[in-house]
């Protein structure tokens, strides 16, 4: 059986892997936002209704960790953070274009 290995933790499913990456309450939500372009953290933070800064930064990071997201700060005062999806990221958006098409279906 082929095994995949992320952050020490072991799967036996590459779909599994997935999903640990970019699934759970917000990570998808911001991965979306990110699809047309670089989002400063307060950007983010007014799309995102119902997140808090506690959760933001974790999900910011955790998605920065896996190489999913790229965080770029600016040597300005005050200072300025744009993230923006990776290449890897990318590679993730037609899977995420078909959930959006998938959930349309349910549109009211």
């Amino acid at each position: 059986m082929k095994r995949y290995k992320i952050d020490g933790t072991f799967f036996y499913c590459p779909v599994d892997l997935t999903l640990s990456v970019i699934g759970g309450r917000w990570k998808g939500l911001v991965f979306w936002n990110l699809r047309e372009g670089p989002k400063r953290y307060g950007e983010l933070k007014k799309i995102l209704v119902g997140i808090n800064d506690k959760m933001l930064t974790q999900v910011l990071r955790e998605l920065e960790r896996h190489e999913v997201i790229s965080r770029k700060v600016f040597e300005v005062i005050p200072p300025k953070v744009e993230y923006t999806l990776t290449k890897e990221g990318k590679k993730l958006l037609p899977v995420m274009q078909m959930m959006e098409t998938w959930g349309n279906k349910f549109s009211i």
